[in-house]
């Protein structure tokens, strides 16, 4: 019997949300806060207002959850198989 391929894929989406705070915690805090079910905070830039304390910051969220697997004979087939708007994670033979 010829090999199998199983890929797992799942969503690649992103969203964004600003926040203020006047600390690092503060930030990060009111973040997790507002994070979007089933994402993940991946990306944190933080800018500190000139003559005040005040940090403004663009936490960028990634999508973690909805992986499914998929399954082909060969590396084409299975990259054929990924629909648009998502990513194939790994690849295993069975």
């Amino acid at each position: 019997m010829a090999d199998v391929l199983i890929g797992t894929i799942r969503p690649r989406e992103t969203t964004t949300i600003d926040v203020e705070g006047h600390s690092l915690s503060e930030v990060q805090e009111t973040l997790e806060a507002q994070a979007p079910a089933g994402f993940d905070l991946v990306n944190v830039p933080v800018k500190m207002t000139g003559g005040t304390t005040l940090l403004t910051a663009t936490g960028t969220f990634s999508r973690r959850d909805g992986a499914r697997d998929i399954e082909a004979a060969d590396m084409d087939a299975l990259r054929a198989q990924v629909p648009d708007g998502w990513i194939l994670l790994h690849v295993r033979h069975v």
